[in-house]
């Protein structure tokens, strides 16, 4: 066997779910080079891999664990402590690159959020900031809202002070408790939010918060009448469409104004009145009447966020999947799930808590929108929806195989079919009779070459066909005995070929 076989050997032994403990633990050899860190990074791992990777010498087997979407992330919790700030940043930043596919963003457990919120340092080997990791931290969305509702009681006051960043997020109840702390740097921390709600005191801050701070504290806080007049001479009103704070009078003037995409956010306003509504409702704009027709729901701003988090993303929209704090009431979901509006039907599909009746209706929808955004978030959407939506939508693919009830069996009708990726998913169906393995597209014969139904026999001659090595070596049926033995070939073969310049550097992060 040649050894340009040898890479995709490797690639296919660190992805077979059948290859024990013992056989991907030697993949974490450095003579395996990138496979390892690929294996950490992207499958799940049984316990004594997990294990071998978090004392791995070489930081980059740990980032690459790091970042491992699959494994239990209190198994992690050791990453948060790294000598590596490159390796605490990957646990902080969560899944990214090529096999990180999950649309939805899977928290991290409380006691490792702790550690980086209250870290004093980024690591022994100085490459980061505490403060870096915790930016982070942040932009992952790893934090779950029930914790971020625990952090204004939580003992720690370093978790106190960062609830108070939170603050028009905060009950009354707990603003007062901040602002009472038994701590001062908590209550000092608290104090320093008060402005937010001060219309002078906005006014003094603004200038400080400079040209990209300006639109938050806009669309935000409570505004004076001077900084309102201000917005309008300066064009910089579209902020007080959407902030909460802005009076009657000057939201009236906003449905008044000359760009179409402020009429809309106006018109999305649950406390607009009822003449604006009818005023807004014959809008010259086709989506700022939309919005207005749409207004008889959205009675709070949390159905608001709901409905805006829908409207205009459009059928291939891959956005991640978060939690959001306050959601509206089952109630209001189930209202729009029988609304003639199809917007508002998108809305309630998005909803993974609509209860099964409502979903099953949803999965029958006329509306295209409808059924995919029921995919793609709703646990019960059936099986043969979801396969649909993959045919039909390659922009959702990735996030559809990682459903469980992503149907994995019955797909034989599919081996015919032009798109190759359609091609390779029915290729891999344990239950076809012949696996394609000659098809034209090499990605097909690979997958085809993993179907776990082909024998030991078969695989052998895959093995020795750069179109079908990957995927023969990948495949489940493929006896531990023979992955020890391609092992035993490949990385002897490596461990005497000179190491590259990135191994000489793997073990020092620059």
């Amino acid at each position: 066997m040649s050894d340009s076989l040898h890479e995709p050997w490797l690639r296919g032994i660190a992805f077979n779910p059948a290859a024990p403990s013992d056989v991907l633990i030697r993949l974490l050899d450095r003579a395996d080079g990138e496979n390892g860190r690929l294996m950490c990074a992207g499958r799940d791992l049984p316990d004594a891999v997990i294990d071998t990777a978090l004392r791995h010498p070489a930081w980059g087997i740990r980032r690459a664990l790091a970042g491992n979407q699959h494994v239990d992330p209190a198994r992690l919790a050791p990453l948060a402590t790294d000598p590596s700030g490159l390796v605490r940043a990957g646990l902080a930043g969560g899944p990214r690159g090529p096999l990180a596919r999950r649309r939805r963003v899977r928290p991290l457990p409380d006691d490792i959020l702790v550690t980086f919120l209250t870290a004093q340092d980024g690591g022994e080997d100085g490459v980061l900031t505490a403060g870096e990791i915790f930016q982070e931290l942040t932009a992952s969305r790893q934090i779950p809202l029930s914790f971020y509702r625990s952090m204004a009681g939580h003992e720690h006051p370093e978790l106190r002070i960062q609830a108070t960043w939170r603050w028009q997020s905060l009950t009354p109840a707990q603003q007062e408790a901040l602002l009472d702390d038994p701590d001062p740097a908590v209550r000092e921390a608290a104090q320093g939010k008060t402005w937010e709600l001060d219309p002078e005191a906005v006014e003094a801050k603004l200038p400080s918060f400079g040209s990209h701070g300006k639109p938050f504290v806009l669309g935000t806080c409570a505004l004076s009448s001077a900084l309102v007049e201000q917005c309008f001479a300066d064009d910089t009103v579209h902020p007080l469409a959407w902030n909460r704070h802005t009076p009657a009078d000057v939201v009236a003037r906003l449905a008044r104004h000359p760009e179409a995409k402020i009429r809309e956010m106006v018109a999305a306003r649950p406390d607009l009145g009822p003449d604006l509504v009818t005023e807004l409702s014959d809008d010259p704009d086709q989506d700022v009447r939309m919005r207005a027709r749409l207004h008889p729901f959205p009675r709070t701003w949390a159905e608001c966020g709901a409905i805006h988090r829908v409207v205009g993303h459009g059928p291939d929209c891959t956005c991640r999947i978060t939690e959001h704090d306050p959601e509206p009431s089952p109630e209001w979901f189930a209202a729009c799930a029988a609304s003639e509006e199809p917007v508002l039907r998108r809305v309630a599909a998005s909803w993974p808590g609509l209860p099964a009746e409502l979903a099953g209706t949803l999965a029958q929808d006329d509306d295209e929108e409808v059924r995919i955004l029921l995919a793609c978030h709703h646990p019960l959407a059936p099986p043969h929806l979801l396969l649909d939506v993959f045919v039909t939508r390659p922009a959702h693919r990735p996030h559809l195989l990682t459903l469980p009830a992503f149907p994995r069996t019955g797909l034989t009708h599919l081996i015919g079919h032009p798109d190759p990726e359609v091609r390779a998913l029915a290729a891999d169906d344990p239950t076809l009779a012949e696996p394609p393995v000659g098809d034209p597209d090499e990605s097909v014969c690979q997958a085809a070459a993993a179907n776990p139904g082909l024998t030991p026999e078969a695989l052998e001659s895959l093995l020795t066909d750069p179109r079908t090595a990957e995927g023969a070596a990948a495949n489940p049926s493929l006896p531990v005995p023979r992955m020890h033995a391609l092992l035993d070939r490949c990385l002897n073969a490596a461990a005497t070929t000179p190491p590259t310049e990135a191994g000489r550097r793997e073990t020092t992060p620059t």
